[in-house]
């Protein structure tokens, strides 16, 4: 069922870059590393007009396209190169689930958010030839790999946009993450990453629905606020759109992804030290926080966010909690376009 997801049927077109072997930070190796990336736009002649954005926890280019890249949006193809590239182990780049033997499975090898950036900085510099993106942009995971992004390589970022995550993980977080995996391999048929296929549905079940619980507001339940989707009560919606998101994919790669998300800490570039960390940024920074948000509670980004220089922290509401950012409240999308539109309209 996998290997029927994670294809350009569903989540094409896409490239691929070769970016060789990568040196991990766990001291390990990961061979022949491909990173999947589809991009819009045109780059200018100087190179000046290109962004990126990173994927998010089980997330694909294609659901980034389709919540926000198009005509007249802050992320415009008419007027920015628009870099959308796929996270390691999302089952589009190099993942467990699409890796040949011995290195499938339960043994590919560990990967941290500094890995995906490392091997996302050959794509954008010597694929592209860029030296200086314009800006820098992800949500969740996407926003851990935007503040390594800043922080690693603070001359080639010139504005940095982080949406709904932090750049080291709270202790309720990497609690959350933890339950998501624990989900999964409690699953009998886990056989310790060692599964058949379509064997793991249970635990993928559960997983959907922990996510479910957290990711979405109290709110959006309480109201029924998933009823102009066409679903008739919780259950029809939590097994309709959650589920039916997480059962197609691979529990290797969605538990290689959960446990870069509870490891993420930027600080590990400065020995532990958050402050210096984030003082490295030179971008030009709108943190962007969602206030009904369970996985990245405001207070948790406006702690980073006070770390970095010149910086300024955007609040958005929505129902949905964390996973507006998958677009489905056109209110709060029209908030973060104007944000961004802003940010890409200052000097940097």
């Amino acid at each position: 069922m996998s290997s029927e997801y994670y294809s350009q049927a569903l989540h094409g077109p896409f490239d691929v870059f070769e970016a060789g072997d990568l040196d991990l930070e766990s001291g390990g190796k990961l061979r022949g590393v491909k990173l999947a990336y589809a991009t819009f736009g045109a780059l200018n002649a100087d190179k000046s007009n290109a962004i990126l954005f990173p994927t998010w926890y089980s997330g694909t280019t294609k659901i980034l396209e389709q919540a926000y890249v198009g005509p007249g949006r802050a992320l415009d193809p008419e007027k920015y190169f628009i870099i959308l590239v796929n996270q390691i182990g999302n089952g589009l780049s190099s993942s467990p689930s699409n890796t040949p033997a011995p290195f499938n499975a339960a043994a590919f090898p560990k990967i941290s958010i500094g890995d995906d950036v490392r091997a996302q900085y050959k794509l954008v510099t010597e694929h592209f030839g860029i030296t200086r993106l314009a800006l820098v942009l992800g949500g969740s995971m996407g926003a851990q790999q935007s503040f390594e992004w800043a922080a690693r390589y603070p001359d080639a970022v010139a504005r940095v946009a982080p949406i709904a995550g932090t750049a080291r993980e709270t202790a309720h977080n990497r609690l959350l993450a933890q339950t998501f995996i624990e989900a999964i391999t409690s699953d009998r048929a886990f056989d310790d990453g060692w599964y058949a296929p379509g064997a793991v549905h249970r635990g993928l079940r559960a997983h959907a629905r922990a996510f479910a619980a957290s990711g979405f507001s109290q709110k959006l339940f309480n109201t029924r606020g998933w009823a102009g989707l066409g679903f008739t009560d919780t259950e029809d919606f939590v097994a309709g759109f959650v589920e039916n998101h997480f059962l197609p994919q691979d529990p290797n790669n969605l538990i290689l992804l959960a446990r870069k998300w509870r490891d993420a800490d930027v600080s590990r570039l400065t020995g532990g030290d958050l402050a210096a960390a984030l003082g490295r940024i030179k971008a030009k920074t709108a943190v962007i926080a969602i206030d009904e948000d369970v996985f990245f509670p405001p207070e948790d980004i406006a702690a980073d966010q006070q770390l970095i220089p010149g910086s300024a922290l955007k609040r958005v509401s929505s129902i949905w909690g964390h996973l507006a950012l998958f677009g489905v409240d056109p209110d709060w999308s029209r908030a973060v376009d104007h944000i961004l539109t802003g940010l890409l309209a200052t000097p940097a």
